[in-house]
């Protein structure tokens, strides 16, 4: 259940008299707002207090409970320091007064930011409060207590000017709807999301939202596309492959559009190059660049921005069985090139080419892929950054720019032609992998053969390698809808 967010203009005093379970105020160190309605509302004098004492010394994150205030309609408020005031500041301070919430039955909850400084921040605030709240209910059994998921049904946002903030709202909205939509798509077991329902949700969501079209072909559709490559990974699968072709055409008709493409392995057993049994649960994480896509286009749905934009997302699964591709085995990619498959388990390159082909037809202004493409990627930046590669400099920059701005962090890693040196193969044009050492760039390096135009030049293109930080493990375990965020900020500021 996608939470509901409400916009008013509230000053310090008007949000004490906000009727509701909880309330948080966002206070950062230097503040801008009117120094005297700061000194006159219900809570200053004990802020003041604290702030005295060193109790609440203005670092971010910092916290200052109340209950039963004189003055404060909710039953706790919570005041808490935004440091500087930053986006990474607002975003630990929602997320700390989310947690001093936490056991507590809070239905209707009020956060004023109180001040103005801080209304730019408002998509983060949201995303953190849905962040802290988000249940997942899909596969839950009847003995659950809630199944419709978050207890907390309604926040209202207070600004010192709503008019001012409707945008930054609306974005906000816009992208708790998407990422709530990636998550619960990554999250489900791969039972509960094969290639054919992935393909029943896109269908759903362009019912839901006409501004959205979608397409889905099939086994024998992408056959006659030539794109075996595509195919040799479904084929150890008794699971039928899906290719979801989305597309949101906000903007001029002549306008090239943006493709965004998905990785789709909806669970991802290695094929005949078994990976080990620990851990494998976890590979239903690996259609995680899929769910972005969905979860952007859902977005984009909420938003109605003027852009044109293509998302693809080949679906499948990866099994082993005695129809699956064997490693050595020599297999066509759509546009003809032939590829030597030395590892089964490097199965998502394989699928990601044919749809870098198709992409070709919309003659896009850029194409970026988001793959949760290779485990080197994560021992390379770990959890809080995803690998960009790119061919094309104000492509990156502007990725890079973009991940900043929605604290949705990348890295730009190298894309030296010496890379490519190891998957030369004998037997085929190239091979699958290459020997160990750089598996992320040389992963990139076999995508990057496959979006030249002309034999030469490449179109604009982008590859997000999320393995990393597209879900956590552990107490945590779940999708982070990563790089929901990113891509959302990204088209926006085009």
């Amino acid at each position: 259940m996608t939470m509901k967010f409400s916009l008013k203009s509230l000053s310090l005093t008007q949000a004490c008299l906000e009727k509701s379970d909880a309330l948080l105020i966002l206070m950062p160190s230097q503040a801008k707002s009117d120094k005297a309605s700061r000194a006159s509302w219900p809570l200053a004098q004990l802020v003041q207090g604290a702030q005295a004492s060193d109790d609440f010394d203005g670092k971010a994150g910092k916290t200052l409970a109340f209950y039963g205030a004189a003055g404060v309609a909710s039953r706790v408020a919570v005041v808490l320091s935004s440091g500087k005031g930053s986006a990474k500041d607002v975003q630990g301070a929602v997320a700390a007064g989310m947690a001093a919430l936490k056991g507590r039955s809070v239905k209707k909850l009020t956060i004023c930011l109180g001040d103005e400084s801080q209304s730019q921040h408002l998509p983060i605030v949201m995303q953190a409060v849905a962040d802290a709240t988000y249940v997942y209910t899909a596969t839950k059994g009847t003995g659950t207590k809630d199944k419709s998921g978050r207890a907390l049904a309604q926040v209202t946002v207070g600004v010192v000017d709503a008019v001012q903030a409707k945008k930054a709202f609306a974005h906000g909205q816009a992208l708790v709807a998407g990422q709530d939509f990636a998550k619960e798509w990554a999250n489900r077991p791969a039972n509960f999301a094969t290639p054919t329902l992935l393909g029943e949700a896109a269908k759903s969501l362009a019912k839901a939202h006409p501004v959205v079209a979608c397409e889905v072909l099939g086994p024998k559709e992408v056959a006659r596309l030539g794109m075996g490559s595509f195919m040799s990974v479904a084929r150890g699968s008794n699971e039928p492959l899906r290719f979801i072709v989305l597309k949101y055409m906000g903007g001029a008709k002549s306008a090239a559009p943006t493709v965004l493409i998905g990785k789709g392995v909806t669970f991802d057993t290695g094929g005949i190059s078994l990976k080990g049994g620990a851990g494998m649960d976890e590979m239903k994480f690996d259609m995680c660049g899929a769910a972005s896509v969905l979860g952007t286009f859902r977005a984009l749905a909420e938003l109605k921005p003027k852009l044109n934009v293509i998302g693809l997302i080949p679906a499948t699964e990866n099994m082993p069985s005695g129809h699956a591709t064997k490693p050595g085995d020599v297999v066509t990619a759509m546009d003809g090139q032939t590829i030597e498959v030395l590892n089964t388990d490097a199965e998502g390159r394989l699928i990601l080419n044919d749809a870098l082909v198709y992409a070709k037809r919309f003659k896009p202004a850029a194409v970026v892929d988001i793959a949760t493409l290779t485990g080197a990627c994560g021992v390379a930046l770990g959890g809080v950054r995803a690998g960009l590669f790119s061919t094309n400099d104000a492509l990156a920059d502007g990725l890079l720019k973009a991940g900043e701005r929605a604290l949705d962090l990348a890295w730009r890693m190298p894309l030296d032609d010496e890379y490519a040196e190891g998957l030369k193969s004998n037997f085929a044009d190239v091979a699958n992998v290459a020997p160990p050492g750089g598996g992320a760039v040389t992963a990139a390096k076999f995508l990057e053969r496959f979006t030249k135009t002309d034999g030469e030049s490449h179109f604009p293109w982008a590859h997000l390698d999320i393995a990393g930080v597209a879900w956590k493990s552990g107490a945590a375990k779940g999708s982070t809808a990563r790089p929901v965020g990113l891509l959302l900020e990204w088209l926006l500021s085009k």
